[in-house]
């Protein structure tokens, strides 16, 4: 059987390589992987280059947010996991709002987050079925389900 995960949090870094390269190594399981958009200016543009020019950057952001919202819920539907990664440098709004629509879904979560971000991260965390600080550590996680 092969299961799809889906990895949410910022693209700004290579953690979702860094992280499948350590699932490779560790856990004897066939993984599929997905997650939003990496290409952070075709992300933002989409919206623009469906539909055409907008009157401002808010439409702009608006028509495109639809088109990633969409994309989003239609592989957090398919996932029978979701890795949600909060790093140390980035905002991470859509890191949280993936989570929690996972969640709704009752897809279950593995949090990822440093221990600086415990407090303001703690309802999410507490939501989470699992909360680890590092990448390692969720791979742990994921070998001892699939050893």
């Amino acid at each position: 059987m092969r299961y799809h995960i889906y990895l949410a949090g910022e693209i700004h870094s290579n953690w979702r390589a860094d992280l499948m390269q350590q699932i490779s190594e560790e856990v004897k399981m066939e993984f599929h992987f997905s997650g939003p958009q990496e290409n952070h200016e075709k992300s933002d543009a989409i919206g623009e280059t469906i539909l055409g020019t907008q009157p401002d950057l808010l439409y702009r952001d608006i028509q495109s947010s639809k088109i990633n919202n969409l994309r989003t819920q239609l592989f957090l539907k398919k996932a029978d996991l979701v890795i949600a990664y909060f790093g140390e440098k980035f905002k991470q709004w859509n890191t949280a709002s993936d989570a929690s629509l996972a969640l709704a879904e009752n897809k279950p979560v593995i949090l990822i987050r440093p221990e600086n971000l415990h407090h303001p991260l703690k309802e999410l965390s507490e939501r989470a079925n699992v909360t680890v600080s590092t990448i390692p550590e969720a791979v742990q996680v994921l070998k001892y389900i699939f050893d």
